[in-house]
């Protein structure tokens, strides 16, 4: 027990350290001959500290470990309220930005993991209609609002906008229904089920959207609807084929692999499946990240059934540590990047609660899609409000791109939506509680 209470003490000690040695970081940065090593490893150690310790304060509280995790970068990233303006290094930091986009790949990837194809062939009629409407309706209620409070921006940075606002976390979610042992309940079945097509529906918007912004880019005019159909076209071919080649190659492959007597292959065979299928992502215009989620959802257990470390641990389980290493790194530096200065901007904090309700309503609006009679569809609109990491990975994504030199997320419309990541991942976990706790005290004793 007294373990248990050393290490939170001695890991906010570290962190503490951590934070002094970045307060000397303007003095280093000043000395040329300075190793580049250096600089990372110091920051590494101030992204890590601040991540474990947020996320233990967080989880404490009762909500997820990411949200301390982006809350934390936040307070680094805007250390200029306390007089100190020494964090650009750490937000302009080339190799942190790597270490960020490759932990949003292990991420989907474990995601990914958390379903199969075949259970999606399973997805009953309510789970689809679910996943739709609630990609549908948020798509198009986060236009309009871009639309409305953005009239000076292109209709490409509304469409994005939409496209953020169909991401569903389904990560926080089912962490909540696994607290309150309620996943078997039809409720959980319908959430878990929508949200894993939501994830695929959401990335294929993503892809769209984030396809024609680089065709206008790159032509320096506008998109027909011909060639929109063909982005969309090359996102579903490209899951399509990664699919059905993944099922008729992927076991033969990792029964090949499994023939090689080495240490660690299962963990490496896997890692080279998601950077492969990430790397065709690419070289077809999608974001990496589409084909991580598809090398996860094509990877069942019985593919590692004859490798010997299969025996000892899941590939969950071997993968834990890498994405323990890397994910936090995304949150962090993500909450790092939001200027709080941009807020004060005329209708930032305007649109920041223009698109929460919008996310709000369009999930809500998703519970239409349920056909069983006695589901409690608050309960299912609840579970799929979180935009959590999902939602931040779609607007990183838009923080990259840029039309006419001009980037499409700027930083005051960055800062917005990840207060309106913060606000449903906040209040998610306590009214799925609620509601959850609501039902069960409706339902009567048998």
């Amino acid at each position: 027990m007294r373990s248990r209470r050393r290490f939170p003490l001695a890991l906010t000690v570290a962190s503490l350290a951590a934070l002094g040695a970045f307060l000397t970081r303007p003095a280093l940065a000043a000395e040329s001959a300075v190793d580049p090593i250096v600089p990372l490893l110091l920051g590494l150690s101030i992204v890590l500290g601040a991540a474990k310790v947020a996320g233990w304060l967080s989880t404490r509280l009762g909500q997820p470990a990411v949200l301390g995790e982006l809350i934390a970068g936040i307070l680094i990233g805007n250390l200029w309220i306390f007089g100190y303006y020494g964090a650009d290094w750490l937000r302009d930091d080339p190799t942190l930005s790597i270490l960020a986009e490759l932990g949003v790949i292990v991420l989907l990837f474990e995601v990914g993991l958390e379903s199969t194809v075949d259970r999606m062939r399973r997805v009953g009629a309510s789970a689809f209609l679910v996943a739709l409407i609630g990609v549908i309706t948020p798509f198009a209620l986060g236009w309009a609002a871009g639309a409305w409070l953005l009239p000076e921006s292109s209709s490409y940075v509304h469409a994005f906008l939409g496209a953020v606002l169909t991401a569903t976390s389904v990560g926080i979610t089912a962490r909540v229904l696994r607290d309150l042992d309620a996943t078997r309940s039809i409720e959980a079945q319908i959430i878990l089920g929508a949200a894993v097509i939501d994830d695929v529906l959401g990335l294929v918007i993503l892809a769209v959207v984030s396809g024609v912004i680089i065709a206008v880019d790159q032509g320096g005019r506008g998109i027909s609807l011909v060639q929109i159909a063909g982005i969309s076209a090359k996102a579903l071919g490209f899951l399509a084929a990664a699919m059905l080649l993944g099922v008729l190659l992927s076991r033969r492959l990792f029964r090949i692999a499994a023939r090689v007597r080495v240490r660690g292959i299962l963990l490496t065979s896997a890692l080279i499946f998601c950077f492969l299928l990430s790397y065709l992502a690419a070289l077809a215009d999608l974001a990496p990240v589409v084909g991580a989620f598809a090398a996860g959802l094509l990877l069942e257990p019985s593919h590692f059934d004859r490798f010997d470390e299969k025996r000892e641990h899941s590939l969950e389980s071997l993968l834990h540590p890498i994405s323990t290493f890397l994910v936090p790194v995304f949150f962090v530096l993500t909450g790092i990047r939001v200027d709080l200065r941009t807020l004060g901007e005329p209708g930032i904090l305007g649109l920041a609660a223009v698109l929460t309700a919008a996310a709000w309503i369009g999930k809500q609006a998703c519970s239409l899609g349920i056909l069983q009679r006695g589901v409690d569809r608050l309960t299912v609109g609840l579970g799929m409000v979180p935009r959590g990491e999902v939602g931040l990975i779609f607007v990183n994504i838009g923080a990259t791109l840029t039309i006419a030199g001009e980037r499409v997320i700027t930083p005051a419309t960055y800062a917005a939506v990840v207060i309106m990541v913060i606000a449903t991942t906040l209040v998610t976990p306590p009214a799925l509680q609620w509601s959850l706790r609501r039902k069960q005290s409706r339902t009567p004793v048998p």
